[in-house]
């Protein structure tokens, strides 16, 4: 519980139950943990990014051309590494701390497959484009910490609930931290009425 309490975002009571939003420091790696439709090729001497894969830089850029000339999507990836490590699709203004490092890449095969589709229409493209860019996102949001959970208390610190793995999204974390700890506070005056029936009628 100490760990998890150096962790601690913001706290709050709710009808009497405590809500804790923590730093998730376990958080799940959506590139091995989700199902991706993205493919992330990455190349770095230090770190391990991106999906595991056995392409060299330049059996990676071979298979990025013929993804794209037979109407797959390719984007690149960046990385800013200075005091921790950020990615995106776009670059940054720092050359001397970022740079490209790979690609992430969906076939025109699976565009067709995703979206049930026989033509990829600029809709598509689009829709393939942003989801490409979220899962970009999510796996950003791995990388910087930006991860969530919550645990709820009753009022003598004993824990009630919990819930880990809301990345990037402190909000939706803490809307469902508060629904919970709303049941939980229900829960334990139903419990209480109980007792003081069972034992002071």
């Amino acid at each position: 519980m100490d760990r998890l309490r150096e962790n601690e975002v913001e706290h709050f009571d709710m009808d009497g139950v405590t809500v804790r939003i923590m730093s998730d420091f376990e958080p799940t790696n959506p590139r091995t943990e989700w199902d991706n439709v993205g493919t992330m090729v990455c190349f770095h001497r230090r770190y391990q990014l991106g999906d595991k894969h056995e392409f060299s830089i330049e059996e990676a850029k071979d298979e990025a051309n013929r993804i794209e000339k037979q109407g797959g999507i390719v984007l690149p990836l960046y990385l800013y590494d200075h005091s921790g490590i950020t990615i995106r699709t776009s670059p940054f203004s720092c050359p001397w701390d970022s740079g490209q490092v790979g690609v992430i890449w969906i076939t025109a095969e699976n565009i067709r497959s995703e979206y049930s589709v026989k033509r990829i229409s600029k809709k598509i493209r689009q829709r393939a484009t942003s989801m490409l860019e979220s899962e970009v996102k999510a796996y950003d949001d791995y990388l910087t910490g930006n991860c969530y959970g919550y645990i709820t208390e009753d009022p003598e610190g004993n824990q009630l609930d919990s819930c880990w793995g809301f990345l990037g999204d402190i909000e939706y974390c803490r809307e469902e931290a508060t629904s919970i700890a709303k049941y939980n506070a229900k829960d334990l005056k139903e419990k209480d009425r109980k007792f003081k029936e069972e034992h002071y009628a």
